[in-house]
């Protein structure tokens, strides 16, 4: 009995993509094992009581500070280093791939078009499923940051970088990540001062508007509006250090198994490292939305989202706020 047209295509694709995953997985076993045989693991030159596989792990291993390139200005801090080269490289081919995929928009989107395209309005999508039309703004700000970390993120498992002294993932060091938060923190403040004033946006915060029920409800509102004011700075030191931690510890264990096993079982460790570079530049820049988005509703928005469901104020209204 015949299959039907549309199932033998559905297997026929199956079957082409199976294949090629297995084809890439034996490709990287080959490479692995004629590295090995080729080009084996040696004992430095002038090493003392060489002993595998602890030196041969230690060798795979980063510092955890980058390496400086060459000084700006002798005496200070000013340096260029591998990550600042490396993010400058990532930075290019974000902005080459962008350009290539959009410079030639029309009607009829060839392939290149429509993944771009898809990518835009399915984010675009989900930003106004969180904060209504509003979200759509920062759909960019999204963007930008989920393609360079993440390509950030996937150029630590390039065989060659890391391995050389002027190359280094970007968002294997902690000065990146911290550049990045920072970006993070001052946009959406910014935007909250910009939408609700000063005295608005400050007013979410050291609000009293208890004391006109009680001085016990006054003194609380005030308590916890100061703690969350505080708090808003634990959102730098989280964005930056999840990253880092995430991107510099799987780097480590990539390292300690290809120094422990050498060949076809770091493939494992590669393939979980790819899944997790894609998670944390997702988390990063969702979570970079949700805190802006968050910050330019005002105090009247938030309270009324606690509205009872049913009247105007109930929390379809404001989805960020029943979100949070």
């Amino acid at each position: 009995m015949a299959e039907p047209e549309g199932q033998g295509v559905a297997t026929s694709r199956e079957m082409t993509t199976r294949t090629k995953v297995l084809l890439a997985i034996g490709a990287v076993i080959a490479i692995d094992v004629l590295a090995t045989i080729f080009v084996p693991p040696t004992v430095p030159a002038g090493a003392v009581d060489y002993q595998f596989p602890r030196d041969a792990i230690l060798q795979n291993l980063e510092a955890l500070a980058p390496h400086v390139l060459f000084t700006l200005v002798p005496g200070t801090s000013f340096t260029i280093t591998s990550t600042i080269l490396t993010t400058w490289l990532v930075m290019a081919v974000v902005i080459v791939g962008v350009w290539l995929a959009t410079r030639r928009l029309t009607d009829v989107p060839g392939r290149a078009q429509n993944v771009f395209e898809y990518m835009y309005e399915s984010l675009g999508g989900f930003a106004e499923s969180l904060g209504g039309p509003e979200g759509r703004r920062y759909v960019p700000l999204f963007l930008g940051l989920f393609l360079f970390i993440i390509f950030s993120n996937w150029s630590g498992l390039i065989p060659f970088i890391g391995k050389v002294e002027f190359l280094r993932a970007p968002t294997s060091d902690i000065n990146v990540t911290l550049g990045l938060a920072l970006v993070s923190f001052t946009t959406f403040h910014v935007e909250g001062i910009r939408r609700l004033g000063l005295r608005g946006y400050l007013g979410k915060f050291f609000t009293l508007r208890g004391f006109k029920t009680s001085p016990f409800d006054g003194f609380i509102g005030l308590f916890v509006g100061v703690l969350e004011f505080f708090l808003e700075f634990f959102k730098l030191l989280t964005l930056s250090l999840r990253l880092f931690a995430n991107i510099y510890g799987g780097e480590l264990v990539l390292g300690v198994m290809t120094g422990l096993l050498v060949v076809v079982a770091p493939i494992a460790f590669l393939g979980l490292e790819v899944f997790v570079g894609f998670m944390q530049a997702l988390v990063f820049a969702i979570l970079t939305m949700m805190f802006t988005l968050l910050a330019i509703e005002g105090h009247d928005e938030e309270h009324e989202a606690h509205a009872p469901e049913g009247t105007a104020e109930s929390p379809e209204a404001h989805p960020v706020a029943a979100a949070a």
